[in-house]
């Protein structure tokens, strides 16, 4: 049975309309389970341009507001152990969740991204939601070049997903 926990927050209570949280879950559950990941938890924040450029200047050296930032968690889980409670003999304890990151979420850039792409918010943040879970799986890219491996997967997830009108 999959299990996942995603914590949403956003710096202003305004961003909520243009993410709202039952949206963005419910755009996550589509991503998680298309790629097939089970037990695991993140934290997804959205935030205006001014904090998105302090965070990319402190973790990345760019003075410059950027669209998504991913922090992956490298945590071990096969260091985790259940602490010591009694258990029925047919009951087993749950499965630890992997603990995947961070993604944080300008969304002033998404806004501008989708007018520069002409796309809609939504779609927007479809592809962004994608972009930050394979980053927390570990996938990456050298450049934005649209023949990077990653971004195509990401466009064939949104375009499998529905979430593409290109």
């Amino acid at each position: 049975m999959q299990q996942w926990m995603i914590d949403i927050s956003y710096e202003d209570e305004a961003f909520k309309e243009a993410a709202p949280e039952k949206l963005v879950h419910d755009r996550l559950f589509e991503i998680l389970q298309a790629l097939d990941v089970e037990n695991c938890e993140f934290s997804v924040s959205f935030v205006s341009d001014q904090a998105m450029q302090e965070l990319n200047n402190t973790y990345r050296g760019k003075n410059e507001p950027t669209d998504i930032l991913s922090f992956v968690q490298d945590d071990d889980i096969e260091d985790f152990t259940w602490p010591e409670v009694a258990f029925e003999e047919d009951d087993t304890p749950p499965e630890p969740l992997k603990v995947l990151g961070d993604m944080v979420i300008s969304l002033d850039t998404l806004k501008r991204n989708a007018q520069s792409f002409t796309v809609s918010p939504d779609e927007e943040l479809f592809r962004l939601l994608i972009h930050g879970v394979l980053h927390l799986l570990g996938n990456d890219h050298a450049s934005n070049d649209a023949s990077e491996p990653m971004l195509l997967q990401q466009e064939e997830l949104l375009s499998k997903l529905g979430g593409s009108k290109r």
